[in-house]
């Protein structure tokens, strides 16, 4: 059976490692799921890598490293890949970066995006994409 394919959103890989207990679990279930395959993108590592780095944190850009290892997929900037994340921002009304990892999962064929963010958010308004919350 093939594995899901999963992108997940930073806040999700943000919470894994420094999240309070009952998120932080739910994250690591996910990250740790043999049934899974992950993409990831620059622009995921660009939220997860710097301010862990900046601020000496070795352990965490070690596992947010890891995990950008481990991933199946990673999927790069294209003039193309920029284009419909702006379409997505206008039609959807989303943040810059949360419209361009959704472009990233559409490209890549994600079967779910995975969030910690409120089922509220305009990144649930996204048609072709199953988005799922940690939250619930």
């Amino acid at each position: 059976m093939p594995k899901k394919k999963t992108f997940v959103d930073a806040n999700v890989l943000i919470a894994a490692f420094q999240g309070k207990v009952e998120i932080s679990e739910k994250a690591l279930m996910i990250l740790d799921d043999p049934e899974r395959e992950f993409i990831v993108s620059d622009y995921l590592r660009l939220e997860v890598i710097p301010k862990p780095r900046f601020h000496r944190k070795q352990e965490e850009v070690e596992f947010m490293e890891a995990f950008f290892e481990s991933a199946s997929e990673e999927v790069g900037s294209t003039p193309t890949l920029t284009l419909q994340a702006i379409e997505l921002a206008s039609n959807h009304d989303l943040h810059p970066l949360d419209a361009l990892h959704v472009s990233v999962a559409v490209q890549a064929d994600a079967d779910e995006f995975i969030t910690g963010e409120k089922e509220s958010k305009p990144l649930f308004r996204v048609d072709n994409l199953t988005v799922k919350s940690l939250l619930f």
